[in-house]
């Protein structure tokens, strides 16, 4: 099949492509797409191509309509070495298993029922905050999420362990990135804790792993997976970390992004926090109160538009195919960006503005137009779990304080496995 009608560097000038994306591989898929189109070819290896789908009728041929041609992409290598086969990397029958065991916990009539652990851990978080007091929020929403997670789902007090565990997902995660363009030898669990650094993250993770498997009263979740007979104390220990670091690392950077964002749009943050005001009455917010947040909702949701948790979606082809007249190779790596999707002039009137009203009422996008959590059967298990808990603690926030950037502080970003800040978040708490 032939996908040269593709615009794209040609083989000379991929190298210098491929050197930026080694660097900074977001802003690297903006400039590909600003100056190549939604559709960019890059030559990749002998015979080998990467293709970049900007469109969403790209993530509808790739993710829904043609899913079963699309596996994960040699891009997951490294992260495999380290989560193990958990449902972000497994595939196949591995993956169909480790789901049916795990959707029953997330249908939305089990999901309602964390509500009052989600409200309380984040009330109890807020008000160990001083007021007027500059701190990092990302590292304190990091905090209260794995609290939330480690409760709701294990059973176990996992707040403590937030400082060392977000050491450590920066470490994954930077050599997640580093480790795509080695050679796939290279990408063992074994080569991987001899590397200095990340060896420390991998034995902090594990024994995190170990004390909510061994020593946890039993969440709900964790009960089901060890009562479950269909998965190994192998498959367990990977099941139970890629659901401990994925169900609090997104859910804490969308928060983050969002808090941020309120800072700089002082007028959606009034309307926020009148909604507020208004529902709750002055007590914590119920599962019953998220239906009656409509602008809370909407403020998260555009927050995930232009900010969305897992930036970017990478697929092998097995066979060939064409996805809205792209010609793709059976072969090539497929890079569906929800990032750049999401800021598609087409569907989204000034893309860059922060305009929560989008998402009031109708939505006029077209369907897979807007990605935060994926699209197909591999569509993120824990999304409503993960949108019911962003909605009560920034509902449960908001009723009481205010996050307000640093004055001159700039907040650079890092897309690596997830996109958020980098670094610190400094912002200064202010009681209402």
């Amino acid at each position: 099949m032939d996908e040269r009608g593709v615009r794209g560097p040609g083989a000379f000038e991929a190298v210098r492509w491929w050197g930026r994306m080694a660097r900074s591989p977001i802003g690297t898929y903006g400039a590909l797409a600003r100056r190549y189109g939604d559709a960019v070819r890059v030559p990749f290896g002998p015979n080998r191509a990467f293709f970049l789908l900007s469109r969403p009728e790209h993530a509808e041929r790739i993710l829904v309509a043609n899913q079963d041609n699309y596996v994960k992409a040699f891009t997951y290598r490294p992260l495999r070495a380290v989560l193990g086969d958990g449902l972000l990397t497994s595939e196949g029958e591995t993956w169909r298993r480790h789901r049916r065991v795990v959707q029953p916990v997330f249908a939305q009539r089990h999901v309602v029922g964390f509500a009052s652990q989600m409200a309380e851990t984040a009330a109890q978080a807020v008000g160990r905050w001083p007021d007027g007091v500059a701190l990092d929020a990302a590292g304190e929403l990091r905090r209260l999420t794995l609290g939330i997670v480690g409760r709701a789902l294990f059973g176990s007090e996992l707040e403590g362990e937030a400082e060392r565990t977000g050491r450590a997902l920066e470490a994954l995660q930077r050599a997640a990135v580093v480790g795509t363009f080695l050679p796939g030898a290279t990408a063992k669990r074994g080569v991987y804790q001899r590397v200095p650094g990340l060896g420390g993250a991998m034995k902090h993770l594990d024994g995190m792993v170990q004390r909510v498997v061994k020593g946890s009263s039993g969440g709900e979740l964790l009960n089901l997976l060890k009562e479950s007979g269909q998965i190994s104390e192998a498959e367990l220990r990977d099941e139970v970390l890629t659901l401990l670091l994925a169900g609090h690392e997104t859910t804490a950077a969308s928060l983050a992004w969002t808090f941020m964002l309120l800072s700089k749009y002082p007028a959606a943050r009034d309307r926020l926090e009148d909604e507020v005001d208004k529902v709750l009455g002055g007590r914590e917010p119920t599962a019953e109160d998220v239906e009656r947040l409509p602008w809370t909702k909407a403020v998260l949701s555009e927050a995930m538009r232009l900010y969305p948790p897992a930036w970017t979606i990478e697929r092998d082809a097995l066979e060939d195919d064409e996805v809205a007249g792209v010609r793709v190779p059976a072969g090539s790596t497929i890079a569906v960006p929800p990032y750049l999707i999401h800021r598609n002039a087409e569907v989204w009137p000034n893309p860059e503005g922060f305009q929560p009203e989008r998402f009031m009422g109708e939505q006029a996008h077209p369907r897979y137009a807007y990605l935060p959590f994926g699209g197909g059967r591999r569509i993120c298990v824990g999304a409503g779990f993960a949108m019911l808990e962003a909605t009560l603690v920034l509902a449960t926030i908001a009723r009481t304080h205010r996050l307000d950037l640093v004055p001159g502080v700039a907040v650079p970003v890092r897309a690596e496995i997830t996109f958020r800040p980098a670094g610190v978040l400094p912002m200064r708490v202010v009681r209402r």
